[in-house]
């Protein structure tokens, strides 16, 4: 039996997705997962299929984008990382972007945006505040 919280939370997350436009996800914020960065490892590296609150599904050698199936629960596990409330507070934004930019003190995976004028940052960013 679920739990009150559990229930909450579940709750929460099923809003958030309704009210983020999963178009504009898959066009413009899911790519950025895939995409190499200088000096850094794709997000899909670290990401794809671990028990970390923003998993990515994970790809077979060679693909190049993920399927509509794929980009589902994809949108399904980010809601987890983003605060529609306060979309500055959402770790999806500040846990890669550099500490001195308004990030995280650390993320394994390094400072994937080293400012919040870097334009996948912005986009992600954007994305977030357009949901109603």
């Amino acid at each position: 039996m679920k739990t009150l919280a559990t229930l909450v939370i579940l709750t929460a997350s099923f809003a958030a997705a309704q009210s983020l436009d999963y178009a504009t996800f898959r066009a413009k914020v899911e790519p950025i997962f895939l995409k190499k960065r200088p000096t850094h490892a794709r997000c899909i590296v670290c990401h794809a299929g671990q028990r970390t609150s923003f998993r990515l599904a994970e790809i077979t050698e060679g693909q190049t984008a993920f399927t509509e199936e794929q980009s589902k629960q994809n949108f399904a596990n980010i809601v987890r990382v983003i605060n529609l409330k306060d979309p500055m507070t959402s770790p999806l934004l500040k846990h890669p972007l550099a500490g001195e930019a308004g990030g995280d003190e650390f993320h394994s995976g390094g400072r994937q945006f080293q400012s919040q004028t870097d334009p996948d940052w912005k986009a992600i960013a954007d994305w977030i505040k357009a949901a109603k």
